[in-house]
């Protein structure tokens, strides 16, 4: 038999992860989970080099898959993203929402393009589109994100916004009723966690 200790230790957290409880409705949430803690201090990131970033921002519909992000442009996302969550550690906290944090999810919202233009191609006609610099597609997709924050933030789903219950994991999710976890697998791990608590406590003397 495995003990819980060792279960942390070799189990890939990230494999096959779910994506948590709201993160498909809000993409905020989504971005504020493209960080990933596992077992033994380590991470993963999904935003954590240009392509990837380039990768996710396309999955989502902020980016052409041929954006080609820069670092820097993939190190403004990530800055983001960690503005998103603090506010969102805020807000499932009842704590107040850091001034620097909420300067910081304004900024991406008014350096935002006023409109996406109009264009005309021989495949596709007329359609809108966002400006090509990459500058601009960045700032668009920043703007987007931050915006869905904000409505999560305001919204009638922000009192459900929670923290993972089950460490090391550090995403955040939209809690349905009492759930403490966002994932089996966190639920699973932090049950065996406390199994093994019990377990080990040493027994009283008589």
């Amino acid at each position: 038999m495995v003990e819980p200790s060792a279960y942390h230790e070799n189990v890939d957290d990230t494999a096959a992860l779910p994506p948590a409880p709201g993160a498909e409705q809000y993409v905020a949430l989504a971005l504020a989970n493209t960080t990933i803690a596992r077992p033994g201090g380590q991470f993963t990131d999904y935003l954590g080099t240009p392509a990837a970033a380039t990768d996710w921002l396309a999955a989502h519909g902020l980016a052409p898959v041929d954006a080609g992000l820069r670092e820097m442009c993939a190190g403004l996302v990530r800055s983001l993203r960690e503005q998103v969550r603090v506010l969102l550690a805020a807000r499932s906290c009842a704590d107040p929402a850091p001034q620097s944090a909420l300067d910081a999810v304004n900024d991406a919202l008014s350096k935002a393009p006023t409109a996406e233009l109009l264009r005309w191609d021989p495949v596709r006609g007329l359609h809108r589109t966002a400006s090509h610099p990459v500058t601009q597609i960045v700032e668009h997709a920043l703007a987007t994100l931050a915006a869905n924050a904000a409505d999560l933030l305001t919204g009638p789903d922000a009192e459900r916004i929670a923290a993972c219950g089950s460490p090391p994991c550090t995403r955040f999710f939209l809690r349905n009723g009492r759930r403490q976890w966002c994932s089996v697998r966190c639920g699973d791990r932090a049950r065996a966690a406390r199994a093994y608590a019990r377990r080990s406590q040493p027994t009283g003397v008589a």
